[in-house]
């Protein structure tokens, strides 16, 4: 039983930061390279897109007209964004301008000659072999292809979630010492009571048959 909780333990842990890891903002500097629409197939992989709620619409044939944005990496490392609302579904980006969003990326793009450098903040993974792509939430530029802007709505985030988390650990040992240690002790008590009681019943019934067989014996 005891690997049984390890072993779920560690998915639910594993669980926990896939999430975090996905739904999280992630800042990298990127060089646009192009913007441009794409009539995409939504299928298998449509959890990681936009669902309708956010005022998407796909083709009788599963597809949809999806915005997206090509990027370089300082290394030289190509990275695709997708650049769609989220509206008020999840993850809460509450983002409703995906059309300025493209505007600005597309004012921003530069040549290797003449490099323009910007920090994307965006959500999700890149698979390119599930055709996933990040949701680019934000872009501002920066001074060059070294400058790593501070993460800091993650950390926010992550600060609240360790709070909120602590919150409900002091309140689960509250529980435990004011409920479930007393419910647990008057149930060793209420056990302990019964097996003294059965015991008693052995020793008298025993008490009987003992006097039974010394009669039986006796005649």
């Amino acid at each position: 039983m005891r690997w049984f909780l390890t072993v779920l333990g560690v998915l639910f842990g594993i669980t926990v930061f896939l999430f975090l890891d996905y739904a999280l903002p992630s800042r990298q500097t990127v060089r646009i390279t192009n913007t441009y629409n794409r009539l995409t197939d939504i299928g298998a992989n449509a959890i990681f897109y936009a669902s309708a709620d956010a005022g998407t619409v796909q083709n009788a044939a599963g597809q949809r007209d999806v915005r997206f944005i090509d990027t370089v990496r300082p290394n030289g490392r190509p990275y695709v964004y997708r650049n769609e609302d989220t509206g008020w579904i999840w993850p809460p980006y509450f983002k409703y301008d995906s059309s300025n969003l493209h505007a600005q990326a597309t004012d921003r793009k530069s040549t290797s000659a003449n490099p323009e450098w910007v920090s994307v903040t965006s959500y999700g993974w890149r698979v390119s072999w599930l055709s996933i792509y990040p949701n680019a939430i934000s872009i501002r530029s920066v001074a060059g292809p070294d400058v790593r802007p501070f993460n800091w709505p993650a950390v926010l985030i992550l600060l609240v979630l360790g709070v909120l988390l602590f919150m409900l650990w002091r309140m689960w040992n509250q529980f435990h010492e004011r409920s479930i240690e007393p419910a647990i002790r008057s149930a060793d008590e209420a056990w302990d009571r019964i097996d003294a009681q059965a015991d008693a019943a052995r020793d008298r019934a025993r008490g009987r048959v003992s006097r039974w067989w010394d009669w039986v014996r006796g005649r």
